[in-house]
């Protein structure tokens, strides 16, 4: 069996290996065809991208795996001549995340579908991928395209111009997309597309039917697909922020680094060109001063030269404050005048003991009026070696936070775009390697039928069926399951065995029981063999007709039926000379014989102390105590009434009463069939519960068969032959 097990193992492998084979080349086949596409609309020059075919249509025909990864590795190979678009990569995935949701929802109609995807991928297209290059390298939203010009003419903005121009531009390019997919899945085989979607069966293949009932199934709580994959999620964000955070600081860090060493390079560049022995004529007389506008010009040439360089200037520290030596015009800014004084800045007051000391000292960033800053300080010296004054540069940082805030969106659209290809190829694995096989397992189990041998078989052989082959503490549990399945099946089945054995053996017991009492009561011949199939036919007549069905189990009438010879047990406390007196009984020996149904009611009820669970032994209580009583409560021993008579009760005495008229006693000849039932009836709704005489006369039939059999087998001497 293992070896067969095997071999079908191996055969499953081996079906889906290949099925999978067929789908990593559709994911081939798709990223082709994106990058073809879109070269091609690159050479002709039309205003279109169909770099989303192939996303599209491996979407469609394989799902959100292959969709997902074509759109995905479409942007990385891209990125390769474009860096850019790699963080675009999230768009693809989000419309092939959009084209497999769609075209497996069937709650809307296909055209309706349609439409929804080439809304959404306009949306995610000429949308997202507009406001996208807003925030990356600060893009703003300036346009040269022909289509923007024209909607800006109509009265937009620039922004609102090249947002629409986009959105319709994306419009027609989604359009021709789902054109060109539609026609290629129209015209590709059903056979065909069967073999294009990932699978990963640890099993058995199930049906898309079986497949759907297993996935979806109750949790009390949480499934456990939704903690695996919770627990994933988070798990994943967390170490994102903290890369992107980590990477941040360090990014951070260095573009700090490097404006440094920008500003120092200038700083020092300035300082080289000044003559230091000049600086207190150039105080003093400023442009007049020779050299004054060579050395200016000098300085100019070093800020312009140098990026990102705002202001550049020479400053003699005195302690009345900062004296003009150059300060160069900024754009929109006049620089002060030589001479001028300008009081210190806050943040170089530390700093303030260093610069009149003619020290170095280390770049400062200040945050004022003229915005963040990084200034860098280089001491000019004489000739004499002493600091004459101090070569400034302002290196502003107002950039780092747009490259920061760009760093930012382009980690986490990154992120996100790796972030859902890795959510979907976990789920893919979840769901095969666990989710299908546990479920699986979870629905055999829990259909399993014990009812009968065939049924069992079924159960155990659907569980057989399973096969399944993850190769870890799933299969283990599946093994273990399948064994203990086939090991409680014997054990159901031998206890069925033995649960038969003891019922014969019960009934066995309680026909000697009932004979060796009947053998006493020379009058009652098979009175105890007919009232209990009386009591059958009647019960099974009444449930026919719809009477009492909340009490007609089978349970229910096999109870009462293998308890009904018990009905007259408390006649073995009643002496043998009134049990067999051949005339009719006086008062006192008529009390004495209606002692049997209390003396028969003690009996069981100590029987049922011992087995107090055993449903056949209270109803047998029940038909010992009661089955004299009457409907209008003039029986005996309690005299109760109506429905207050226990159901069996109530049954037995028809039954009781109509054998003892057909029946020959040693006081009496048997009435016959005809005027025993015409008895029976005149006593509904007196003697008898309506209903059940109802029952009892129709099926006279089935009476008249079994009081004709048993008088078959009944000598002149109304002994019954058994």
């Amino acid at each position: 069996m293992d070896h067969v097990l095997q071999n079908v193992q191996s055969q499953t492998d081996r079906h889906t290996l290949k099925d999978n084979m067929i789908a990593v080349i559709l994911c081939i086949a798709g990223v082709v065809v994106n990058m073809t596409c879109s070269g091609l609309i690159g050479l002709t020059g039309l205003p279109l991208y169909l770099d989303t075919v192939g996303t599209v249509t491996a979407a469609i025909l394989g799902g959100y795996l292959p969709g997902v990864i074509v759109g995905f590795l479409t942007n990385m190979f891209k990125s390769i001549s474009d860096p850019a678009a790699l963080y675009y990569g999230i768009l693809n995935v989000m419309i092939a995340l959009t084209a497999a949701y769609f075209s497996h929802d069937t709650r809307f109609k296909r055209r309706v579908r349609v439409v929804i995807c080439l809304f959404l991928f306009t949306i995610i297209g000429g949308g997202i991928g507009t406001l996208l290059p807003w925030y990356l390298e600060g893009i703003s939203f300036d346009s040269e395209s022909l289509a923007a010009e024209i909607v800006r003419r109509t009265g937009f903005s620039d922004a609102a111009a090249l947002l629409s121009a986009n959105l319709i531009i994306d419009f027609f390019d989604k359009l021709v997309t789902i054109c060109i997919v539609l026609l290629l899945v129209h015209f590709l085989p059903e056979r065909v597309k069967r073999y294009f979607s990932f699978n990963g069966w640890m099993q058995t293949p199930l049906s898309e039917e079986e497949a759907s009932a297993t996935k979806h199934t109750n949790s009390r709580v949480m499934s456990l697909r939704t903690k695996i994959l919770l627990v994933l999620s988070l798990s994943l964000i967390a170490v994102a922020a903290a890369a992107t955070a980590i990477s941040l600081h360090l990014y951070r860090n260095a573009l700090i680094k490097d404006h440094t060493k920008l500003a120092e390079g200038a700083a020092t560049i300035a300082a080289s060109t000044i003559n230091g022995d000049r600086v207190g004529e150039y105080l003093i007389s400023g442009e007049a001063a020779d050299g004054y506008i060579y050395t200016e010009n000098l300085l100019r040439d070093v800020r312009d030269s140098i990026p990102d360089i705002k202001y550049l200037y020479v400053y003699k520290i005195m302690p009345d404050g900062c004296h003009v030596v150059f300060d160069l015009d900024s754009e929109g800014e006049e620089g002060a005048e030589p001479g001028e004084i300008i009081q210190f800045d806050t943040d170089f007051l530390p700093m303030l003991p260093s610069l009149l000391a003619g020290e170095p000292i280390e770049p400062i960033e200040s945050v004022g009026q003229y915005g963040w800053l990084l200034t860098s300080y280089m001491p000019v010296k004489d000739s004499m070696g002493n600091t004459a004054c101090y070569a400034a540069a302002d290196v502003s940082m107002d950039r780092i936070s747009v490259i920061e805030r760009n760093f930012f969106i382009e980690m986490i659209s990154l992120f996100l775009g790796f972030f859902i290809m890795l959510f979907v190829v976990i789920w893919w694995l979840i769901e095969y390697h666990i989710i299908l096989p546990v479920n699986s397992i979870a629905r055999s189990a829990g259909t399993f039928a014990y009812d009968s041998e065939e049924a069992r078989e079924n159960s155990i052989e659907r569980i057989r069926d399973l096969k399944i082959c993850t190769g870890d503490e799933v299969e283990n549990l599946y093994h273990a399951i399948a064994k203990t399945s086939d090991d409680s099946m014997r054990y159901v089945a031998d206890v069925q065995e033995k649960t038969e054995q003891i019922s014969q053996m019960q009934k066995a017991l309680i026909m000697v029981l009932a004979d060796i009492v009947e053998s006493r009561d020379q009058n009652t011949g098979a009175h105890v063999r007919k009232t209990a199939a009386y009591t059958e036919i009647i019960l099974r007549k009444l449930r026919e007709r719809g009477c009492y069905q909340d009490v007609l189990t089978d349970n229910y009438i096999s109870d009462v039926c293998n308890s009904a010879p018990l009905h007259d047990i408390g006649k073995i406390q009643v002496p043998d000379a009134i049990l067999n007196k051949p005339d009719r009984l006086n008062d006192d020996e008529y009390n004495v014989m209606k002692t049997h149904t209390t003396a028969g009611k003690d009996i069981i009820s100590q029987a049922i102390a011992l087995v107090p669970s055993n449903g056949y032994l209270t109803e047998a209580r029940n038909l010992a105590a009661y089955h004299h009583e009457k409907w209008d409560g003039s029986g005996y021993p309690t005299g109760i009434q109506g429905e207050e008579i226990p159901l069996s009760a109530r049954v037995m005495a028809v039954a009781d009463v109509f054998d003892a008229l057909v029946s020959k006693r040693s006081y009496k000849a048997p009435f016959s069939f005809e005027k025993a039932m015409g008895i029976i009836k005149e006593g509904s709704g007196r003697h008898f519960d309506p209903l059940i005489v109802d029952a009892f006369v129709a099926a006279e039939d089935e009476v008249r068969r079994v009081e004709q059999e048993f008088s078959a087998r009944t000598n002149d001497a109304g002994i019954f032959i058994k």
